[in-house]
């Protein structure tokens, strides 16, 4: 059953980091009151909520408290206890339901219903003993990448195996009883993002296609339009909606894709929430992908994701944050995001930056001129 959820009305939100805290902060503008849990005191989310319980992700006491407290409860992160996700969906509101969060939390699974959808993934195959991991790299052969099904993010839980050493290592590895997945390695030309939306009444709109360049497996950029034809752009679109439409899709699912060297197209994985790769949005579209997940998830009608300028959003990381601070005078023409974290330690996402231009020039040119800054610039001791 589908709810029309009015402002005025109370979101809850299961997690409260930067996604949650972008989404609260759109919830709020939209007139809705905001209730977020999170076992962290400083959580980012909580400053710009109207409460925040503080309660572990697990513990079904706070996930009640979120409940009871609760018109709608959406989510920010993935990695969402499945005991707790079926609880919520049974007895709250929960649009995007338990079984896509399932779903995305194993990789094997998740590959499976994107090929169900019709789309292309890398060969790959189900890994959990040395003999087949042996099994998987006869059919698949080198180079490839061994992944957990479960958890990993940022370039953790998997192994590059390029030769017979490193496939030794990887027998290691799995010896303590990891499920895992071998996948055969792409060769790409980019890395591509469609961040899709689909409301509790079936409308569904996608943003433009963001390029991303990722940096020791860490997103650093994202280059918005893509620079890909226009064919390629809408291949990626009509993947990412028939992706979300086999998965009857409820809020924001990111779909991420690799653009190979001949052409194809190749869906890497999904994300079931706002993401990294969409913050561009905030600014350079009519509605940021944190609105339109608010509108999804409360049954209002999807706002217009026309591109108004091209742009580039750069990642701003703890070991960054001494030069933005003591560089400001870089942002009279540039938007600057910082998550209110405490502790800025190296690669964790501390903020963002997005620059805008008249044209994808203009735009990069800009973006390259605050990131060499920010990024090699000579460190500088800020007090406070």
């Amino acid at each position: 059953m589908t709810k029309m959820i009015l402002p005025g009305q109370t979101i809850g939100i299961l997690g409260g980091g930067q996604l949650g805290r972008m989404m609260a902060m759109s919830a709020r503008e939209l007139g809705y009151k905001v209730v977020v849990l999170d076992p962290d005191p400083n959580a980012p989310c909580g400053p710009v909520s109207d409460e925040q319980i503080v309660s572990a992700f697990d513990d079904s006491h706070g996930i009640h408290l979120l409940a009871n407290a609760s018109d709608v409860v959406t989510y920010e992160f993935e990695n969402v206890d499945a005991k707790e996700a079926d609880w919520l969906q049974n007895y709250a509101y929960l649009p995007q339901g338990s079984q896509l969060l399932t779903l995305t939390q194993h990789r094997l699974h998740e590959k499976k219903a994107i090929e169900k959808a019709g789309c292309r993934v890398a060969p790959y195959a189900p890994v959990n003993t040395a003999q087949e991991l042996d099994d998987a790299i006869s059919r698949i052969s080198l180079p490839a990448v061994l992944k957990t099904c479960r958890g990993g993010y940022d370039g953790k839980g998997q192994l590059v195996l390029q030769s017979a050493v490193h496939v030794e290592e990887a027998k290691a590895w799995l010896g303590d009883g990891k499920e895992c997945i071998l996948e055969g390695f792409v060769s790409f030309e980019k890395e591509l993002s469609v961040i899709v939306t689909r409301s509790t009444k079936g409308e569904m709109t996608a943003f433009p296609v963001a390029e991303n360049i990722h940096v020791h497996h860490i997103l650093d950029q994202s280059i918005v339009p893509a620079r890909i034809s226009k064919q390629k752009h809408e291949e990626a679109v009509r993947m990412a909606m028939n992706i979300a439409e086999s998965l009857q899709l409820s809020g924001t699912l990111a779909v991420e894709l690799f653009l190979g060297e001949v052409g194809d197209l190749y869906v890497n994985e999904l994300a079931p929430r706002p993401h990294n790769s969409g913050h561009y949005s905030i600014e350079a579209c009519e509605t940021s992908q944190f609105q339109q997940h608010i509108r999804a998830i409360c049954g209002l009608p999807l706002g217009n994701t026309e591109l108004l300028r091209p742009a580039v959003m750069i990642n701003v990381l703890g070991e960054h944050i001494k030069q933005v601070m003591a560089n400001m005078d870089l942002f009279d023409d540039a938007k600057l995001h910082l998550y209110g974290k405490r502790e800025a330690k190296a690669k964790r996402k501390m903020g963002h930056i997005t620059v805008l231009g008249e044209t994808q020039e203009i735009a990069l040119q800009k973006a390259k001129r605050i990131r060499d800054v920010i990024r090699h610039g000579e460190m500088v001791e800020v007090t406070r």
